[in-house]
């Protein structure tokens, strides 16, 4: 039967009305009884979900947590893409430190009115670094999800360009942006702007950029969330981390969440019994997103293959080619 983390979960989806996390739970539980022979068991849960799941799309509209009203024009349309994700944070699998801060942010912006009340104001620039893969760009989307927000990315391909000052104007277009809609704002691969001002590798213009966005995160006193990413974080120039509310480092899996990866991507699937420390050891390396992929890619084997289960073989095949794939300089 479930196990108590397993009833916990499903009673705070259906409390909180997550009816997507409740039937990803619920689906768990019914793969976990396959996986321990209760065949009838595991066949009528699933059932059962599948019949309320139907149900619900017939009286109901998909629930939408938020209205899509914010949409860039103008100018902007070229500096900001926008999305509106639907993942909860509860949904992935990250390292204890990193899930206690990131909920630590999630509260502190739900009770923002509880601390302005103490003259207090909620963490809200977020800088995320570490190796590609760990989580970054997709707790951005739970950050948006969890505080029903639309989810805007800078293109830093619209925003940079090679034309004196006009960087540092788009860049005021968006922190107005900022400003005006309340929203999460996304910065990824923020060393193309935030490169270190000492390393003398840059020309005059690219520091005049680094200094104009110093500037207006030091005015910006709004109520959006501004999150910044990188992989290279030592290439950020120092004055930078100042600006930010929390620094969070990501990291590559540990064994223990190489299971919880694993067991979470594949819980619609009844797994062959066999030895953790194998699949632990070949994916010792690889990221989140990379453990994530071998398992999407057993998957589709195991449904082509017309198998039941998906064995300890298919499963290292899987990591073994995401292992080479990574290994190769070009595909990085």
């Amino acid at each position: 039967m479930a196990n108590a983390e397993q009833i916990i979960e499903l009673l705070k989806s259906h409390i909180n009305g997550d009816e997507r996390r409740f039937y990803a739970i619920a689906m768990q539980v019914a793969a976990h009884e396959a996986k321990q022979g209760h065949e009838k068991l595991a066949q009528e849960l699933k059932s059962l979900i599948d019949k309320a799941k139907g149900k619900r799309t017939v009286l109901t509209a998909p629930p939408s947590s938020v209205v899509n009203i914010a949409h860039p024009k103008g100018e902007l349309a070229n500096l900001l893409s926008v999305d509106y994700p639907a993942v909860r944070f509860s949904e992935l699998t990250f390292s204890p430190v990193i899930k206690e801060r990131i909920d630590r942010v999630i509260l502190e912006q739900r009770q923002n009115h509880a601390l302005a009340e103490y003259g207090l104001r909620p963490r809200r620039k977020i800088l995320f670094y570490g190796p590609p893969g760990t989580g970054k760009t997709i707790t951005a989307a739970a950050l948006a999800a969890e505080l029903n927000l639309p989810l805007f990315t800078i293109r830093l391909d619209g925003l940079i360009t090679k034309y004196m000052g006009e960087t540092a104007s788009k860049l005021r277009l968006v922190f107005d942006a900022i400003k005006s809609t309340r929203a999460v704002y996304f910065f990824d691969e923020f060393d193309a702007i935030g490169g270190d001002r000492a390393l003398g590798n840059d020309v005059g213009e690219m520091r005049r950029i680094l200094n104009s966005f110093l500037q207006f995160m030091e005015q910006d006193h709004s109520e959006s969330l501004i999150l910044a990413a990188t992989n290279h974080v030592k290439l950020l120039d120092n004055a930078l981390f100042r600006r930010f509310d929390d620094v969070i480092e990501y990291r590559l899996p540990d064994r223990d969440q190489i299971d919880k990866i694993i067991q979470n991507k594949l819980h619609n699937f009844t797994l062959e019994k066999f030895d953790w420390k194998d699949i632990e050891t070949a994916s010792e390396g690889l990221s989140h997103a990379e453990i994530t992929r071998a398992c999407v890619e057993a998957a589709k084997q195991s449904v082509l293959q017309e198998k039941a289960q998906i064995s300890k073989q298919l499963l290292l095949d899987a990591i073994s080619e995401r292992k080479y794939n990574s290994a190769i300089p070009d595909l990085k």
